[in-house]
């Protein structure tokens, strides 16, 4: 799959996604577009999943119809935090579909 981190994702997620490819909205151009100016972008480009930080993206968007697969990061997104659990992220983006939205709890203790 084809994956996108938006500007909050930590980077060192990427390690636990071996046999995707891993882009970033910065490395796009992308980071200072709003969600769906984003969206749009990754849709045409073929992007599969966003990992996003953006828990108000669901409120924010109309998802209905969309192509690409969103996995949002809720509770805290600070890396000590979030490597503890690298094979849940993992197992979600993994069981992505296209237009599936899926929030995955990063616990801050």
């Amino acid at each position: 799959m084809l994956i996108l981190f938006d500007h909050g994702t930590p980077k060192g997620l990427a390690s636990a996604l071996p046999g995707h490819t891993i882009v970033t909205a910065q490395s796009r151009g992308w980071d200072r577009l709003n969600n769906g100016a984003l969206l749009n972008a990754a849709e045409e480009a073929a992007l599969d999943v966003l990992l996003t930080t953006d828990r108000r993206i669901r409120y924010q968007q109309n998802l209905a119809g969309r192509k690409i697969a969103l996995v949002v990061l809720t509770g805290t997104t600070k890396w000590s935090r979030v490597r503890l659990h690298l094979e849940r992220v993992a197992a979600v983006v993994n069981a992505a579909t296209p237009g599936s939205y899926t929030e995955v709890e990063i616990p801050f203790e």
